[in-house]
């Protein structure tokens, strides 16, 4: 009779541990139009628990714990393909990428994980803003101008804000300061835009001061969220740099010949009346006309004089 009782107590104890496993969360998030956006399960799958997302109550992706069965979208369920190769599973945590989301993802998103003793639920409510194209593809800019890259919201407390070029890490703000960098406080060998990033604390956004062409290509903004319900969004912005092609060098070098240019007009313009002065002489020394002034000589007898006593010698 006592091994009954211990044996229901036991079963008893069992259900009630079962029971308080079985959690239900949710979080809400806004997401631009052609972002990414990951969530994350928190858990590893190695524990051998399966994983299950819907969307809609409608099954988008599953892993198992031992990895014998994977599946995303249309190979969930014949027929379904909403997201249409947009949707990536990580092996190993189970989390979920949506990637290029557009407005007609916005809804609730459920996690559920299957255990040996207990499951979890998870709910994600998701709403996507419209952006319109011209700003989610591409930003142009002209060399030497200071351009934003806009996160679009405003930073929270325990978001973690990443931006990169290229792939390669340039700023980063947490809640903490001394975490917080730009440039080669991220990466010792990073020195491309040497102190021209300027970190926006309350929103996260990014400018770059005296931007060239070299700064042209692609960075991401990655926003993830400190809490039990972890999402990561990602966006994208494409920088086209209009090369100006001349540099400051250059165009001062140009002025400086303009102005060396009008220097000498100026001059040549300011010579030539004192020329059209100096004709009349010249014609006349042309014409064969002499004109001589009375220069006295070493005698005190002018050459005048001296040409007249000539004459007068020559007549005798």
């Amino acid at each position: 009779m006592r091994l009954l009782c211990n044996s229901l107590a036991g079963m008893l104890f069992l259900l009630d541990h079962v029971a308080s496993g079985v959690g239900s969360d949710k979080l809400s998030v806004s997401v631009m139009e052609g972002d990414s956006v990951i969530f994350h399960t928190g858990v590893d799958t190695n524990q051998q628990e399966d994983i299950k997302w819907y969307f809609s109550d409608t099954r988008i992706a599953q892993i198992s714990g031992d990895l014998s069965f994977i599946c995303t979208d249309v190979q969930c369920n014949e027929g379904t393909e909403r997201f249409r190769d947009r949707l990536k599973l990580d092996h190993q945590t189970g989390s979920l990428t949506i990637m290029n989301i557009t407005n007609t993802d916005s809804g609730e998103y459920k996690l559920k994980i299957i255990g040996i003793t207990s499951s979890i639920e998870k709910a994600f409510n998701v709403n996507v803003k419209s952006v319109p194209a011209a700003e989610r593809d591409e930003v142009k800019t002209n060399e030497g101008e200071s351009v934003t890259l806009d996160s679009g919201e405003r930073r929270k407390p325990n978001d973690v804000l990443t931006w990169f070029f290229n792939d390669t890490l340039i700023a980063r703000i947490t809640g903490d300061p001394n975490k917080t960098c730009t440039d080669v406080q991220c990466k010792d060998d990073e020195e491309r835009f040497r102190d021209r990033l300027k970190l926006d604390h309350q929103t996260g956004s990014l400018t770059i001061m005296n931007i060239t062409n070299t700064d042209s290509g692609e960075y991401k903004l990655k926003i993830s969220s400190s809490s039990s319900l972890s999402i990561t969004r990602e966006k994208r912005i494409s920088v086209n740099v209009i090369d100006s092609g001349l540099s400051s060098a250059a165009v001062a070098g140009i002025v400086v010949v303009l102005l060396a240019a009008a220097a000498l007009i100026a001059g040549l313009i300011y010579c030539r009346p004192m020329r059209s002065r100096r004709a009349p002489q010249h014609v006349a020394l042309l014409s064969g006309v002499h004109r001589h002034p009375e220069v006295q000589g070493q005698n005190g007898i002018t050459r005048a004089q001296s040409q007249t006593g000539d004459r007068g010698l020559e007549s005798v």
